[in-house]
């Protein structure tokens, strides 16, 4: 159940950040990392390079000392939390100059990007 609590969080932030800031709409977009598959399909998404940890959205907008945004949805529910993955590809991105952050409401996202975009 938490998977679509974060799905549906995702969903509303995408469709609030579309409508706030339409000139930016097609830079900010989902990574498929998640969700059930066949080995098949895992096989080939891995070499099409898929690789876990990356954040669930990406916003390739330059700001200030950053190269862009990464931001990592979780819920608000206790087991809501980052992966070793997610952690480690955290400091991957941010040794190269994005900016890393985990929202985990709806106004915590739009802070977020209202902050970055200022």
């Amino acid at each position: 159940m938490s998977r679509h609590n974060e799905s549906r969080l995702q969903t509303s932030c995408v469709t609030w950040f579309r409508m706030q800031y339409r000139s930016l709409a097609k830079l900010l977009f989902a990574v498929p990392n998640g969700g059930s598959r066949s080995k098949v399909e895992a096989a080939i998404m891995q070499g099409e390079g898929v690789t876990p940890g990356v954040s669930d959205l990406i916003l390739l907008v330059a700001r200030g000392n950053y190269n862009g945004l990464c931001i990592e949805m979780k819920t608000e529910s206790r087991g809501s939390r980052q992966s070793d993955n997610q952690k480690a590809w955290q400091v991957l991105v941010e040794a190269q100059g994005y900016k890393y952050v985990v929202c985990r409401s709806i106004e915590q996202f739009m802070s977020e990007i209202n902050n970055y975009l200022k």
